[in-house]
């Protein structure tokens, strides 16, 4: 699907590193963006490559994932429509830090750290701009990670499936069951958790009817009695 100007300044408004510049620097930004595609399960790119492209997804969802020795993997998050990944390739040029993969076909925006370097020297008021973003982006990540260093397991898995059912209903869903396309691994990462701790307090959750669980999925029924396990 072709992606116009229009489509393009309407996806990077949505974009909280982007959502504070004037409709002109939107436009700046829109003229140096380049559309792409991803097929399911391709690699974006892998962790210690070379870092030269932010990409801004359109259509589709991806994780990113550390490696470890051993062959183990850690999912670190995922991203959907209006999500922005490797976004410090705006500023530098340093080794990727995680792998991206593609869960489904993706259509994203791909900016090229050359360009939009060339646009902040051009025009210092969208950099200072962009710096103040991404302050409050590392600031909200802080108190996230602080706040999950006082929370039970249970508390924090059930902090993770009420941002994905979030995330699920600005994509669309709607406000009866909500399908989450995650494994008990994935969820368990990004909740900090060991796989079984994570499992135990899934099995609690169906049980209570709150959720119900299948391959690879889950699919929330009551996404408000989540809340009474978030603290």
């Amino acid at each position: 699907m072709a992606t116009t100007s229009e489509d393009t300044i309407a996806l990077l408004h949505r974009v909280p590193v982007f959502s504070t510049l004037a409709a002109q620097d939107l436009v700046r930004v829109a003229e140096v963006a380049v559309p792409r595609q991803f097929e399911a399960g391709q690699v974006v790119f892998r962790e210690g490559d070379e870092s030269d492209t932010c990409y801004i997804v359109r259509s589709g969802h991806a994780r990113a994932v550390r490696e470890h020795s051993g062959g183990r993997s850690i999912t670190l998050a995922h991203f959907g429509p209006g999500d922005i990944f490797g976004e410090l390739a705006m500023f530098d040029s340093e080794r990727r830090s995680a792998t991206v993969e593609t869960l489904e076909a993706t259509e994203v925006i791909a900016i090229l750290g050359g360009d939009m370097r060339r646009l902040l020297r051009e025009h210092p008021d969208i950099a200072v701009k962009l710096v103040g973003a991404l302050v409050r982006r590392l600031r909200e990540t802080n108190e996230r990670l602080a706040r999950q260093s006082f929370q039970t397991v249970q508390s924090r898995v059930a902090s993770v499936l009420v941002q994905l059912v979030a995330a699920a209903r600005a994509e669309g869903a709607g406000d009866g069951d909500v399908l989450i396309t995650s494994t008990q691994a994935d969820l368990a990462q990004l909740a900090g958790s060991s796989r079984e701790s994570a499992s135990r307090f899934l099995a609690v959750l169906e049980r209570a009817g709150i959720i119900t669980q299948g391959r690879g999925k889950l699919i929330v029924h009551d996404p408000d009695a989540l809340e009474r396990y978030v603290y």
